[in-house]
């Protein structure tokens, strides 16, 4: 598996943060180049210092997952991955391996973090290390949290809420509003039948949920479903293409110690083989987290359709865990950077939720400095401690 590893600008007693890009299939180096790395590229397709990386504040690894994604290639068609089961103990075997060979961060406190399709990964990710933790398995992963940013976590309650957000933002009219709903009890069904049968009933779960998202498209045109303030001109709505030329660079391969391999921004192989996967509901097993004090930062952006804020907040508030009461009853206050608002947000005990102001899918891109700004807060557990600028804003 390939990665990139920061260390930290500030301290290298600073945590140690992974991030992983979702897709499922699109490499970390999306992140790294345009949202929280160290560097982004120039017109002149030079590096530039991010003043607003998170190597700031951590010291970051960026890995390429699952295997097929990016510049993680294999001989063997057995190592591409299915499930999450085959996703998470490649990340952890991929963890012991990175700790052994770099003994001085293993003690360092260690956060998951990632968005969009790593709304599934990263909670598989956060038990398998926990769970080896228990069991004595290897070196000893010091979990302190794990984040989801703009993450599909849990199908059945955020395909729900799409013709809800869409009505709510002018993508769609009450009329169509209606029409579309009428298409939830089937994706219903079927998340239930993939949860009981598996396999080619999940694929089935894939096609009639996703039916909900392309006809709200259908109403949308143009309009980009990462950033709804934005059109589409390319089919990933973003232009990624000099993050592709740089790396597909023959200096630049062989500087990295990749030989001939092509990079991808996103495997077409990987997210095929993921679709069985799609429709799984990984929230169940973040409440046995939660209850051994390990916490979680859940936040999206406001502009985001695919993985919007609204299904985030829903699965959030109806996750059943010994804090589901105060959490629900907690005020919803301002997250402030520099005095404005930039946020707002619900915590209590070990889980946070954050709607981030100003910001689609891809928030550290979007608002670089806020991102930071929470990270920080975050892993030094001041999230919830406000200025005197805020203030109690209704949910």
């Amino acid at each position: 598996m390939f990665f990139f590893f920061f260390e930290s600008r500030t301290n290298k007693e600073d945590p140690v943060v992974i991030w992983l890009t979702g897709g499922p299939g699109c490499s970390s180096e999306l992140a790294l180049f345009y949202e929280n790395g160290p560097f982004q590229i120039a017109k002149n397709m030079s590096l530039v210092w991010n003043d607003y990386g998170w190597d700031k504040a951590s010291n970051l690894i960026y890995v390429d997952q699952p295997v097929g994604t990016g510049f993680s290639y294999t001989s063997d068609n057995s190592d591409i991955r299915h499930d999450e089961n085959g996703v998470s103990n490649d990340l952890y075997d991929f963890l012991q391996a990175f700790f052994k060979a770099h003994p001085q961060f293993a003690k360092n406190d260690f956060y998951i973090t990632g968005e969009s399709y790593a709304g599934h990964y990263i909670p598989a990710f956060a038990a398998r290390v926990h769970n080896g933790n228990k069991a004595k398995e290897g070196l000893h992963i010091n979990l302190k949290g794990f984040a989801i940013g703009n993450g599909l976590t849990h199908p059945e309650i955020q395909y729900k809420a799409y013709p809800d957000y869409a009505l709510d933002n002018g993508i769609i009219k009450e009329a169509d509003h209606k029409k579309i709903s009428k298409m939830i009890p089937a994706c219903e069904q079927a998340i239930k039948q993939c949860g009981t049968d598996g396999k080619d009933a999940c694929l089935s779960a894939y096609f009639a949920c996703t039916n909900i998202f392309n006809k709200i498209m259908d109403y949308a045109g143009e309009t980009n479903y990462y950033d709804i303030r934005k059109k589409c001109e390319t089919n990933l709505c973003y232009d990624f293409s000099s993050m592709e030329t740089l790396l597909n660079e023959k200096s630049v391969r062989k500087a990295l110690g990749v030989g001939d391999v092509d990079f991808v921004s996103c495997s077409t192989e990987v997210y095929e083989a993921m679709q069985m996967d799609w429709m799984r509901n990984l929230e169940v097993g973040i409440p046995a987290l939660l209850e051994d004090g390990i916490k979680l930062l859940v936040y999206a952006g406001e502009y985001d359709l695919i993985c919007n804020w609204l299904g985030n907040s829903r699965w959030v508030h109806a996750m059943e865990w010994s804090g589901r009461k105060d959490f629900t009853a907690a005020p919803t206050v301002s997250f402030s950077v520099d005095g404005k608002e930039a946020g707002q947000l619900k915590s209590r005990g070990s889980l946070a939720f954050l709607k981030v102001h100003d910001a689609g899918h891809m928030v550290p891109m979007d608002q670089p400095k806020a991102a930071l700004e929470m990270l920080k807060r975050w892993t030094q557990g001041t999230l919830a401690l406000t200025d005197a600028t805020d203030k109690i804003s209704p949910v």
